[in-house]
């Protein structure tokens, strides 16, 4: 019997990307790069390979197994604040409407409307579903009769991250587990 990887469709191989310190660059979404481009960073001495899919590729005159995980040789500095956009919004306030709970059918809400000079910007704009949408309308929560779960800010990188780790991807290599979850808390 074959091992899953080696009869794994290299498009299906990423590699998981950790900072020089050994940290993923990204918990969500998570920091993968296709098979080609980690190999390429191997070849340009960019990467260090930590562990490797079973699957190897070869030319002519070379093999090598897929790369798994990968660190970075120069540490890369996250910056502070992220970019404000839906996905981060959502992401922000836990993928649930900040009035109801709900995590269905999500859009997001001016606090202060647009027509009372309300702006898009991380303080002034919260997940919402459409339904508590509709019912807020272009009033603020206090004329709609309507309470924020959590008043909205502008969360720092760190902050989402520690978000985006409650949301594992679907699919998870077994060589990713020791690099994603290394500083959770041990079960007795």
């Amino acid at each position: 019997m074959y091992h899953p990887d080696v009869i794994r469709h290299p498009e299906s191989c990423p590699a998981l990307v950790l900072n020089a310190d050994y940290t993923p660059l990204s918990y969500y979404p998570l920091s993968l790069w296709p098979w080609q481009t980690a190999i390429k960073a191997v070849f340009l001495d960019r990467v260090d390979i930590v562990s490797t899919y079973e699957r190897e590729v070869h030319s002519p005159s070379f093999q090598m197994k897929i790369p798994s995980v990968i660190a970075l040789k120069q540490y890369v500095r996250p910056s502070a604040y992220p970019a404000f956009t839906r996905f981060n919004l959502f992401l922000r306030d836990r993928f649930t409407c900040q009035y109801c709970g709900s995590p269905h059918d999500l859009t997001f809400d001016h606090v202060v409307p647009r027509r009372a000079g309300g702006r898009t910007t991380w303080e002034n704009v919260a997940t919402a579903c459409s339904p508590c949408n509709l019912r807020k309308g272009g009033r603020t929560p206090k004329e709609a009769h309507m309470k924020l779960t959590v008043p909205p800010i502008r969360p720092t990188t760190w902050q989402l991250q520690e978000h985006g780790r409650a949301f594992p991807p679907n699919h998870l290599h077994d060589s990713w587990h020791d690099w994603l979850y290394w500083d959770v808390e041990l079960l007795a």
